[in-house]
């Protein structure tokens, strides 16, 4: 009696929250959204996507032909702009751009997309510098472009989505890139506490492994090899010539299993920013949601002993305890 009871109380509380989760906020005509990083894969699709539902794009490209390309595809409501996250000079130029254009009515939704992924690989063949290239665009570009508008968000009772990972749960290898979104949770969940009192909604968004076309897989296992020539030669005989190649190789691999349905997470963001009840949290992919989300409530020693399995083994690899 009891089973029956909680299986129907279940039922009405996830048809209440699909019910919820349809509604649509109103005056899509009138809201304006900046994304960031709309030179290619979610940024431009979801760029194209927003304009065609009649919102007010505001697209930051890296590069002038970048912007060329999205404004070709788009209505003449979308409108471009040229930033450089890294740049508190661009920041605040873009800044200004943006408030010209909103007025009063203030920004209705910020899409912190912009990102890259390398240099990555093993965390001691890499240098200080590395991990700076990586953290200044994806964590400490998102935080200045953030703080640079959010007055602006605020203003309009609106939206910040931040674009993360599912490896801002699980750090699947070395690099800056998954301490990067490991950064773009905390500073998320500390952001959504603070702005809900204001009525501006924060989400985050952590993909799994998407085809997005910034990442060449023979430009990835080149880059490790251009790594390895510049490593000591003591470094070098710790891991063999064997850990190189298989690491390139399992690397290019996983790139290659990645989806290529970028609408799954585009879809997630326009939900984030359209929804009257948008989610904290978003996990578009098959291997966020049913790999490493589970991975990531693991103890230590179990997530160790799976993700270990993955790595090919050193050469000078010691026996593990007994």
């Amino acid at each position: 009696m009891w089973l029956y009871l909680a299986a129907l109380l279940l039922g009405l509380l996830l048809l209440r929250r699909w019910h919820r989760e349809r509604q649509t906020v109103p005056g899509l005509c009138e809201k304006h959204v900046l994304i960031t990083g709309c030179d290619s894969g979610f940024g431009n699709l979801l760029a194209r996507q927003l304009d065609a539902r009649g919102l007010r794009v505001l697209a930051a490209c890296l590069t002038q032909p970048g912007a060329e390309r999205l404004r070709a595809a788009a209505s003449p409501r979308l409108h471009t702009v040229l930033l450089d996250v890294t740049s508190s000079r661009s920041i605040a130029a873009a800044a200004a751009w943006v408030r010209e254009r909103v007025g009063d009515r203030g920004l209705w939704g910020l899409v912190n997309n912009a990102g890259v992924s390398v240099p990555t690989g093993p965390n001691e063949w890499l240098t200080k510098d590395d991990f700076t290239k990586v953290l200044n665009v994806n964590l400490l570009g998102l935080i200045e472009v953030t703080l640079s508008l959010l007055p602006l968000v605020r203003r309009a009772r609106g939206r910040v989505v931040n674009v993360s990972s599912v490896m801002g749960r699980v750090s699947f290898f070395g690099g800056g890139y998954c301490i990067s979104k490991f950064g773009v949770e905390a500073f998320s969940d500390s952001l959504r506490r603070e702005m809900r009192p204001f009525g501006v909604r924060v989400s985050i968004i952590e993909p799994g492994g998407f085809q997005t076309g910034l990442i060449d897989p023979a430009a990835v296992a080149k880059g490790f090899r251009d790594a390895w020539e510049q490593l000591p030669a003591d470094i070098q005989a710790a891991y063999g010539h064997h850990y190189l190649d298989t690491y390139a190789k399992r690397s290019v691999l996983l790139q290659r299993l990645s989806s290529r349905r970028l609408s799954r997470a585009t879809g997630a963001m326009a939900h984030a920013l359209l929804a009257r009840c948008p989610r904290s949290r978003y996990l578009p992919g098959w291997d966020a949601r049913l790999v490493l989300l589970p991975l990531s409530y693991c103890p230590a020693w179990l997530l160790d002993a799976i993700l270990s399995f993955f790595l090919p083994s050193p050469a000078q690899a010691m026996p593990s305890c007994p």
